[in-house]
């Protein structure tokens, strides 16, 4: 049987800038300074992970390669040896409930029956068809994270949606099928949301959200209920609505599933805790936040988690809510305390979060009274991404219009002055 090519790998490689030969070199880089020797890998190793020669790199190599990409390998496209990619499905959640099943049964059978004319076999549809959907959603998790909050990919995710709810009408298939055919809807339209948020186009997202939230009861599955329900108290926490931003994220906190890992339950604490700091409750954010780091320290790295979890919560992403917790109290010390942590551990393919941290940095020290600490700091976030990025580009013009506040007639608001003159022009 011919090998499945990894074209997971293949799309990270191209969204990061690696050839063959540059991703060899970085592993053996890494490799040296995760063993103290050298790797022997070259362009020839790479192409062979690529063309799925390799499914399962030695594991001393993967451990090298999840350092520079910031993703375990199974969200790189490398299976396990022994298993299929069909086995690296979640696990199945708990029973839905009769009134679900009902739901999608009749829907299901609907499908079938518009799907099937006269007495032509239709199409079965399996897990291998989920598993490709599964790995264009990995493609649109490190479009998010290098990019972040661009229209295009809201409308890929938002099409990979209208994708896998067609496949539901292409064939026949097991109940299992079915509802990982919605969960995966479900997770390309939350991402379509999520863009929506993060580049502040707030209708798109709520048409999103109501689409996304619909696909996930459908589905039975929880993490995908997490994430849509927690995307949702964040964009309410964006529009300045903490009442409403508590209740959605109280939605994902009350799931079943952040009692099972306490790695969800930290990242809701941690959200809540950001949405207390809008709120202004002081008190309230810092317990929070506490049990936020707690929960993080007992939760098991080896569980099961989806691709998108993986992808982004652990230390820094804490940080970074504390970061802007921090700030929307006014606790400028703290919140720069928490921005150095968070830069210090951000993974490289989170460029997206450390312009948005480094923005917040600079929010801090120039409150403090360290314009020129601060505008050195501002002018650290890269140009593609301080004119590509809505949100982070609303964050500097708000940072410079603070700048002039503060500092007017300064040569340090002139420098940021012909510094974001020179973005525009390139931009």
């Amino acid at each position: 049987m011919d090998a499945t090519r990894n074209t997971v790998l293949e799309v990270w490689m191209a969204e990061h800038g690696y050839s063959s030969n540059s991703l060899a070199d970085a592993v053996n880089r890494s490799l040296e300074q995760l063993t103290g020797r050298s790797g022997g890998l070259d362009g020839s190793s790479v192409r062979g992970w690529k063309a799925g020669r390799v499914k399962w790199p030695k594991s001393a190599t993967r451990k090298a390669l999840e350092e520079i990409a910031g993703l375990p390998a199974t969200a790189l496209g490398f299976v396990p040896r022994g298993r299929t990619p069909s086995s690296l499905v979640p696990p199945q959640q708990e029973d839905p409930d009769m009134k679900r099943r009902t739901l999608v049964g009749g829907i299901t059978a609907a499908a079938v029956a518009a799907a099937s004319p006269g007495t032509a076999s239709p199409r079965r549809i399996g897990m291998s068809d989920v598993d490709r959907l599964q790995k264009r959603f990995a493609e649109i998790i490190a479009s998010d994270h290098r990019h972040g909050g661009q229209l295009g990919i809201e409308q890929r995710a938002a099409a990979l949606a209208d994708e896998a709810l067609n496949l539901q009408n292409a064939g026949s298939a097991t109940q299992r099928v079915r509802s990982s055919l919605y969960a995966s809807a479900a997770a390309f339209r939350s991402s379509a949301m999520w863009a929506a948020i993060d580049g502040r186009r707030y209708d798109d997202a709520k048409t999103h959200m109501r689409e996304a939230q619909t696909l996930a009861e459908m589905s039975g599955d929880q993490t995908i209920k997490f994430r849509i329900w927690s995307h949702t108290g964040t964009m309410y926490r964006h529009l300045g609505r903490p009442a409403d931003a508590l209740a959605a994220n109280d939605v994902a906190r009350n799931l079943f599933l952040t009692r099972r890992d306490p790695l969800f339950a930290s990242l809701g604490l941690a959200r809540q805790g950001a949405i207390l700091g809008t709120a202004q409750d002081r008190s309230g954010m810092r317990r929070t936040f506490d049990q936020a780091q707690e929960a993080m320290l007992r939760s098991d790295p080896t569980d099961y988690r989806p691709v998108w979890m993986l992808a982004f919560y652990d230390q820094a992403e804490l940080d970074s809510l504390a970061l802007s917790a921090n700030l929307a109290l006014g606790d400028y010390p703290t919140a720069e305390y928490h921005a150095h942590r968070c830069l210090a551990a951000l993974r490289p393919h989170m460029i997206r979060s450390r312009a948005i941290a480094t923005t917040r940095l600079a929010h801090a020290q120039l409150a403090q009274g360290a314009a020129d600490a601060a505008t050195a700091t501002a002018m650290k976030v890269p140009t593609d991404v301080a004119t590509h990025h809505a949100r982070v580009a609303r964050m500097l013009q708000e940072f410079g219009a603070a700048l002039r506040a503060t500092a007017p007639g300064s040569t340090t608001a002139q420098t940021w002055t012909e510094h974001a003159a020179a973005w525009r022009t390139t931009a």
